[in-house]
């Protein structure tokens, strides 16, 4: 899947990988895709909330080796 930034938030946990993608997505025109890896386990539930609540997509995920890959689409 083709992206326009990419968001390293291994390591981080519940809320900072969230927080993150909010500010790398401020950056970010409508429309476009960020890819975020995270390994926090309660990223699984609060990134596709947090997509819900701001009005972005999370267009796909996909469990890695190093933790999951989320892309979300901005609003």
């Amino acid at each position: 899947m083709t992206y326009d930034a990419d968001l390293d938030a291994k390591g981080l946990l519940c809320p900072l990988p969230v927080l993150k993608a909010r500010k790398r997505l401020q950056a970010l025109g409508s429309g476009e895709v960020l890819r975020m890896l995270a390994d926090d386990p309660a990223a699984i539930i609060d990134v596709p909330h947090f997509c819900a609540e701001a009005g972005h997509t999370l267009v796909a995920t996909e469990d890695t080796a190093d933790g999951q890959l989320y892309f979300i689409k901005k609003a």
